[in-house]
């Protein structure tokens, strides 16, 4: 798969790597997401079911305390914190530096942007920001 391969070569993961955080943030959008949005999403990337297979089961409950703990001390920035917390949690279970999550979104948007356009890329962008 052209994302894999981009992830992998970009990022210095291995496959299995690459396809459990590509998962976690498609799964996390099609948490965030309406149904119609995430099927513009799904219809632009070819194999997101099974990404999302992919991604490693639990983490979102220390994340979602954080995200909740956050949102009650920062106000309005809990939603986000809570994101980047989840996707951290999950990238921690596939033995990736947390912080990687932030390398492995503007791939992930670069190559949905090329495979669905702008629209497609602000839709899943709205979620990861």
């Amino acid at each position: 798969m052209e994302l894999i391969q981009q992830l992998t070569q970009g990022l210095g993961v291995d496959e299995s790597q690459a396809k459990g955080g590509a998962g976690l943030i498609f799964k996390m959008a099609k948490e965030q997401l309406g149904d119609g949005e995430f099927a513009q999403v799904a219809s632009a990337v070819p194999g997101i079911g099974n990404l999302i297979g992919e991604a490693p089961a639990g983490g979102k409950g220390i994340a979602g305390a954080i995200g909740g703990l956050a949102g009650a001390i920062g106000g309005g920035s809990g939603g986000q914190l809570s994101n980047i917390a989840a996707l951290a949690g999950g990238f921690s279970q596939l033995g990736l530096n947390p912080t990687m999550a932030s390398k492995f979104i503007p791939i992930i948007l670069s190559f949905t942007q090329s495979k669905g356009g702008d629209g497609i890329k602000d839709i899943l962008a709205g979620v990861l920001k």
